[in-house]
């Protein structure tokens, strides 16, 4: 007998499973391979219809033994009653054996995600600082005005990749409902927003530029752009550090990225966007991503601390933000590496004084107290302040750098009339008084000379004593005059000067007299010289020697000038010598012509100083003996600069 029948003309149960097996479906099929690369799902619950199964398998029973004693001929329809259900019954009920073990593993031994990666933004809604780059996505998305390339350039850590996906997930949704569109809220419920945020979409081909720099990298993009996307709405390639494709690479890609298909978004992200070709730049729509300013990232992290139920202080998180820079990524490791970092008996609180240690800054309150030191000229106290500093083990560096910054918020508080980002109320009491008793000159100057000392500090083979050195200068340097101020002491001293002059005289003669003419000249041609000389470097050479030879001085005090010529020079030179004298000095003049002697002019005192000068050198005993021993001897003086060939060492026959 043929033993793929039984005697009732039924088919055994594992015929009928073979032959009515359907083929998978396409979403099976798609499970399956997603669980094959990233692992099983979670186990489900076992379907209820499993419960009839042990019924369901006891179907050949041998009641139907007599029906088909009056049945000889077996009718088709009891097959799929009794063989059908058996099967689908069986299958599921020896699958979940092991989900009992499944749930444990899967719970129990979490890998710790690092805060930077936990709280990468999933929304546009927490992607903090950049409000007006999501609102011109946003306008965008709704007046379907959308480009086919975007560029998002920044610092490190402001959240240029997660942008780029936050616009692939923005661009895909489909919605919990399956009908939704492009939103520049994303609902992170749909498969497309779920598969996108792990990383395994297949129409989101992330791509790192900077290991994947070559021609044929993208020579397969190329190829890849001219079929349609697989399951999402736009097939979209994230290229991060673009900035690294090689000039091939970014020749090959003009012509793609200039006119790509209506289904293929590129977004690039980068840290040196000068580095890009300007062909490249032109087809994209660029978004620079700015720094996040410091109160902002104090906030955040204060909501990060609060989600991970870890307490600290705000000052705390204030050093934490500050020494962020500006980026996100930086500043979540820090604090990542500060709660790691807070001392268990403490209740694991993030402590001021503990990120302080961490990142070895220099204490505030010690800041103030060397700022104090140096202004009060206490060098014993400064040196022991900064041995003290060193023995914690705060850098040099640092300590510059802390004087610097707290230089910086004086003379800010000096402009602004208030004290910012100042957490203690002594802190802020300090930088008030500094404000009010220093000179704006003062702080710039502190200012100076502490960059000075930084730079010097960094570069010097010892460290601590360059910063001991610095400081020293800085502090005997404090109570020194203000340029400024010596400067109009001196212009002072020389305006009183001619009115001083007559008093010098002797031997009973008045004011107007002989000894009082004398004089005055002696005291105004320092001063002519100099005025001249400022005429000369504006550029007015010509007038510069016209007043050389031209110009003898009877009167000059602060903007007034009166003066005489010598024979031969009869034009007005008034008009020129006041346009030339306003632009030197910036102020105005009144410069008049006069009848009387005068001060020689500057080339007559030139003349009479040189022939001083050669009576003196043929009156000296050695000259006047050679020209004693050679009678017709001449002394020739060469008055060309030595740089040409002159001076006084060579003479001639």
């Amino acid at each position: 007998m043929d033993d793929s029948r039984d005697m009732f003309g039924d088919a055994p149960p594992w015929l009928n499973e073979e032959e009515e097996e359907t083929p998978p479906s396409a979403a099976e099929l798609e499970a399956a391979g997603q669980a094959s690369m990233f692992g099983d799902p979670e186990p489900a619950s076992p379907p209820p219809s499993a419960s009839p199964s042990p019924t369901a398998a006891e179907v050949p029973a041998p009641e139907p033994e007599s029906q088909a004693l009056f049945e000889p001929v077996a009718e088709p329809a009891p097959a799929p009653e009794v063989a059908a259900p058996e099967p689908k019954a069986q299958a599921p009920e020896l699958a979940p054996k092991p989900a009992p073990a499944s749930p444990p593993a899967g719970t129990s031994a979490q890998p710790y995600r690092v805060l930077a990666r936990k709280y990468r933004p999933q929304t546009f809604d927490e992607l903090i600082g950049q409000e007006a780059m999501v609102q011109t996505l946003a306008n965008a998305i709704k007046r379907d005005r959308l480009a086919h390339a975007f560029l998002m350039t920044g610092v490190r850590g402001v959240g240029k990749t997660s942008t780029a996906r936050l616009i692939a997930k923005a661009l895909n949704c489909i919605g919990p409902d399956g009908q939704g569109g492009p939103t520049i809220n994303p609902c992170g419920q749909c498969e497309p927003c779920v598969a996108i945020a792990e990383g395994r979409h297949i129409d989101v081909i992330e791509m790192d530029a900077a290991s994947h720099t070559g021609v044929d990298d993208v020579r397969e993009i190329i190829e890849a752009v001219r079929y349609a996307a697989v399951s999402a709405r736009y097939k979209i390639y994230i290229i991060d550090e673009v900035h690294m494709l090689s000039r091939n690479a970014f020749n090959a890609l003009l012509k793609t990225l200039e006119e790509p298909p209506a289904h293929v978004k590129f977004l690039f992200a980068t840290t040196e966007v000068d580095k890009l070709p300007v062909t490249v730049l032109s087809r994209c729509q660029r978004f620079d991503l700015r720094r996040i300013p410091t109160p902002m990232l104090a906030e955040h992290f204060a909501n990060v601390c609060g989600k991970e139920g870890v307490e600290a202080e705000e000052e705390a998180l204030s050093m934490v933000a500050a020494a962020a820079e500006g980026s996100v990524r930086d500043g979540l490791s820090i604090l990542d590496q500060a709660i790691a970092h807070a001392d268990l008996d403490g209740e694991g609180q993030v402590r001021a004084e503990k990120v302080r240690d961490m990142l070895g800054l220099s204490d505030k309150s010690v800041q103030r107290k060397l700022l104090g030191a140096i202004l009060d000229g206490e060098g014993a106290a400064l040196l022991e302040l900064i041995a003290r500093q060193f023995s914690l083990g705060i850098e040099p560096i640092a300590m510059m750098r802390g004087l610097m910054d707290l230089t910086h918020r004086i003379a800010v508080a000096q402009v602004a009339g208030e004290v910012v980002d100042a957490h203690a109320a002594e802190e802020r009491d300090a930088i008030e008084a500094w404000a009010k008793a220093l000179k704006a000159g003062q702080v710039h100057r502190l200012w100076q000379l502490m960059l000075k000392g930084h730079d010097e500090v960094k570069s010097a083979p010892d460290p601590l004593v360059a910063a001991q050195m610095a400081l020293l200068r800085i502090m005997h340097a404090s109570d020194m005059p203000d340029p400024g101020s010596l400067v109009r002491k001196l212009e002072e001293i020389a305006a009183r000067a001619p009115a001083v002059a007559p008093v010098a005289g002797e031997g009973g003669s008045g004011a107007g007299g002989p000894a009082a003419s004398a004089t005055a000249p002696a005291a105004i041609a320092p001063r002519w010289e100099a005025l001249v000389d400022d005429v000369e470097h504006m550029g007015e050479l010509s007038i510069a020697n016209t007043m050389r030879m031209q110009v003898r001085v009877v009167e000059l005090g602060p903007g007034l000038l009166r003066y005489s010529q010598p024979p031969g020079f009869s034009e007005d030179i008034a008009g020129l010598m006041r346009g030339a004298l306003a632009k030197a000095t910036g102020e105005r003049w009144q410069v008049e012509k006069v009848e009387g002697q005068g001060a020689p002019t500057i080339v007559e005192q030139a003349e009479t100083q040189r022939a001083a000068e050669g009576e003196a050198v043929r009156n000296a005993p050695l000259v006047a003996a050679t020209i004693a021993a050679f009678p017709d001897a001449e002394l020739i003086q060469d008055d060309r600069p030595a740089a040409i060939g002159g001076g006084g060492r060579q003479w001639r026959r």
